[in-house]
């Protein structure tokens, strides 16, 4: 019964290891992304264009 606790005792002391380390790291900056935002204004415009097309296939169909 004691290995039990010990073994309790051992992973809680992990757990708090890796979110100290979490949280530094999400302070230092880490998890920050720079390069989506700037690469996403040139995929917009392509998934507006392929809602469009698909847009104009289904009226195309209907008629």
């Amino acid at each position: 019964m004691s290995v039990i606790y010990l073994l309790i005792s051992v992973s809680i002391f992990v757990a708090i290891g890796f979110f100290i380390a979490f949280i530094i790291a999400v302070k230092s900056g880490q998890y920050d992304d720079d390069y989506t935002p700037s690469v996403r204004m040139l995929f917009d415009d392509e998934t507006k264009i392929n809602s469009q097309n698909n847009q104009t296939k289904t009226e195309e169909k209907q008629v």
